[in-house]
This record gives structure tokens, sequence and C-alpha cells, in this order.
């Protein structure tokens, strides 16, 4: 391709010291992937996917203008089906790494590398294969719906870049988290919501030597009494534990014990689960003008008090709601949202693209707050896209936007501008479309 664009060649150029050419290649050959010397090889197919996808996700036909090349359409939805997803996501991995290098992005808490980790969801095109595939919601009617693709990601906590993502139906995370376990290491910590929270989940972490630190789970009780008695079999209203040791106010040691296995947990997994598990369970309040309290209840395994005090622990857990920030970037400003492949590969090739590209758009980010002097959440991620979009290959990096900090910001959850209010589908388009052929029958 002799005359590319310049946002191609300047998104090659940013690209090159995360995710070289012979990377790409090399990631081709190890799983056993050829190609010929065609217009649409590897590395040439990679490229104008993340331009589309920076594009917020753009037609085909567009992406000819923006590329500055003829493109056909055909050829080069071919070229992306014969990419493998093994290539894809182990670039991913790759150049998260090699991102995670840059200056700023490296932070640590107590030493320990802290990871995020939560679930969102997509929708895709109705097809038979991803209906298959990603069934949608059982409250849905069949064919009135989309599929429905879970995505779960694994972020940095602090830089917020995109470790590794997955794709998979409409269950719940936790039986799918422990495929991210091997991308965390000895003395990792990990940090999510109540629905990671569980026996067998912070067990196989202290398997791998990773720590845990999620919000309790609302259906397991706890008591901060002195003397408290332990819920037997067929008690109601009593603690799911055994008191072992008092650490402080609302801060206390105790031992979950082993009970049933998951549904969607082999046996030779829950055999090499523990009998029993140490765990510190901790509960704080949050205060602030105009909210009503909240009580905060955590389990962890962060159990030394003095190394790691409850209040550090309490802050570092709102580092959590950022996780909701990074998917909406990813939903809402790089559109997401819904994602248009038709094939179960394909979706899932399509989302990994999506955080090769955010993950692009954060390192940038990075750069900015490095040179401002401002928190790397600050800089704005439309206006890093929209500079990434405008600029020619070699210009230096401006100033970027910088959000002003609002803490304790409530917004209601309502929109003021007013749609078109058309009906909700709640029948089959096809009967919809006889029931109105019919009405001008009779008119």
């Amino acid at each position: 391709m002799a005359s590319i664009s310049r946002t191609l060649r300047h998104i090659k150029q940013d690209l090159e010291p995360f995710l070289p050419q012979r990377s790409i290649r090399q990631a081709c050959r190890q799983v056993g992937h050829r190609w010929r010397n065609r217009q649409f090889d590897p590395v040439t197919t990679l490229h104008l996917f993340i331009l589309q996808i920076l594009n917020f996700n753009t037609a085909i036909t567009h992406l000819r203008h923006l590329a500055k090349v003829p493109i056909n359409a055909a050829s080069y939805c071919k070229a992306r089906m014969r990419l493998p997803l093994a290539v894809v996501q182990s670039l991913l991995e790759s150049s998260a790494q090699a991102m995670a290098g840059v200056k700023g992005a490296c932070r640590r808490w107590h030493r320990l590398r802290v990871y995020l980790t939560d679930g969102s969801g997509s929708i895709a095109p109705d097809t038979p294969e991803l209906q298959k595939n990603f069934p949608q919601s059982k409250e849905q009617k069949k064919g009135c719906g989309f599929p429905h693709v879970k995505i779960l990601g694994l972020f940095d906590a602090f830089s917020g870049l995109v470790i590794q993502s997955l794709c998979f139906a409409l269950y719940h995370e936790q039986s799918q988290v422990w495929r991210l376990h091997r991308l965390l290491g000895n003395g990792d910590l990990l940090v999510g919501d109540r629905g990671f929270c569980s026996y067998v989940h912070l067990a196989m972490l202290q398997l791998g030597g990773v720590l845990g630190l999620f919000r309790m789970h609302q259906g397991r009780i706890v008591d901060f009494r002195p003397r408290r008695k332990s819920r037997r079999r067929r008690q109601t209203g009593k603690p799911h534990s055994r008191f072992v040791k008092r650490l402080g106010k609302h801060d206390q040691l105790v031992r979950w014990i082993k009970s049933n296995r998951p549904k969607w947990m082999l046996p030779e997994q829950w055999a090499q689960i523990p009998d029993s598990l140490l765990v510190r369970e901790l509960r704080y309040t949050l205060q602030a003008k105009g909210q009503r309290t909240r009580v905060v209840m955590i389990a962890t395994t962060l159990l030394d008090p003095v190394r790691y005090p409850k209040d550090e622990i309490a802050a570092l857990y709102g580092v959590r709601w950022t996780v909701e920030t990074h998917f909406a970037e990813l939903k809402t400003t790089l559109k997401m949202r819904q994602v248009k492949s038709q094939t179960p590969l394909g979706v899932q090739k399509e989302v990994a693209v999506y955080c090769l590209v955010y993950n692009l758009v954060h390192v940038v980010m990075l750069e900015a707050a490095r040179r401002q002097r401002v928190d790397p959440g600050r800089i704005s991620f439309i206006d890093t896209v929209r500079w990434l979009l405008s600029a020619s290959p070699g210009e230096p990096l401006p100033l970027l936007v910088v959000n002003p900090l609002r803490p304790g910001r409530q917004e209601p959850r309502v929109i003021k501008d007013r749609h078109d209010k058309y009906k909700v589908m709640n029948r089959p388009r096809a009967q919809l479309r006889n029931a109105l052929q019919n009405q001008a029958t009779e008119a």
C-alpha cells in the first residue's frame, strides 16, 4: 500500500513501540497461520482494523476514504476472517505489557500490582449462529431481541490498560473469571465487586499466590459482635464463618468453610480447593454531604492490619469504580455497545481490537498526564481520540483537555432530549410486516 492516509501512518508510528510488525508476523507463525504476499496481509489487515475501530467502528465503505486506498469490502472481510483469534488476543496481552512500561503507567499499592475485573455486555447482529453462541435474554421474545455478548475485562488499576478480555454467553462472570487467573502472578491483587466474592474464587486466587479484595456478597451473613456464634446447619441469621481474631472496630479475621461445589466447576478443580480459608472481613461507612450514608463490607485476603490498614483498603476499593468509566469509554465513546461481526469468532476478534485501540488511546493519555502533571484519569478520553484522528506522523503531543475534579457529584439518570418514540418490538419483524400488509389490503 504505497499511498496511505496520514491517520493510518500516525497509528502505525504510535503502535510500533508496543506492537511492532515483526511481533504480528511472529504471533501468526506461532499459531501456525500462513499467508501469501497480498494486499491484505496480517499486518495491513490489523492496522486497517484498528483504523476502523478508532473511527468508532465505521463502515467499510468509509474505511477506503480514511485509508486513501481502494478497499474491496469482501476481500477485507475475508482477510479479517483469516486472522486467527489467538493472534489478536496474544497481541493484546503483549502490547499491554509493553505499554505498562511507559513512564507513569506502572504504579503499585504497597508494592502490589493491582488489577480490576468486571463484566459488561454488548449486542451483536441477529444471526442464527450468534443466537446459538450468544443467546439473547430469556426475558425477550424470540425474534424480538439481539444476541447478548457478555464481556469480562481485566484492567490495570492505575493506568486503566486492558490486560485481556473474554467473550462468552449470558452467564455470571464468576464462572469465567478463573480463565483470567493465568495472567496474574504471585503477590498480585485482584479487586472486584460483590459478584466475584465467594469462597471458591478467593481460594482459587490463593492457590496461585494472588490476593483478593472484593465487596461482600449480599447473600453472606457477617457479624462483628464479640463472642458471636457461627451458623449451624438449618440455622438462619447466623454468620457463615468461624471467628478467629478481632483486629479493630468492624475489622476481624474469620475462617470460611468449604461448602458445595458450584455447577460450573469441574470435580478436579473442586478437589484442589482447601477445606477452609482465612479471610479478613471489615466494614466502613461512606458519608457525603447531601447523600445518604452507605455501609460497605469487604472480604479480603490482605490479612495484616499493620501492613494493610483498614482506611487504606477502603480507599483502594474506591478505585474499583474507575472500571465503570473504562467500560463507558469502550461502549459509549468508541461505540462498542453494538458490535458488527456476524460470526462468534469475528465478535471476539472485534472486541479484542476494541481493547487494542482503547490501550493505544490510554498510552497517549499517560504521556499527556506526565507532561501536564495531572492524574491520567483526568485526561479527556474523547479529546485524545480526536487528536489521534487528526494528527500527522511526528506531530508533537499538544495540551489535551483535563477534566475537572468533581468529588461527590450526583446526577439523575435521565435525558432531556426526547428521541422519536417508537413502539418496542413485541413480535418478530416478519409478523409485523404481514400485519401491515393485511391492514393495507383491508383498507
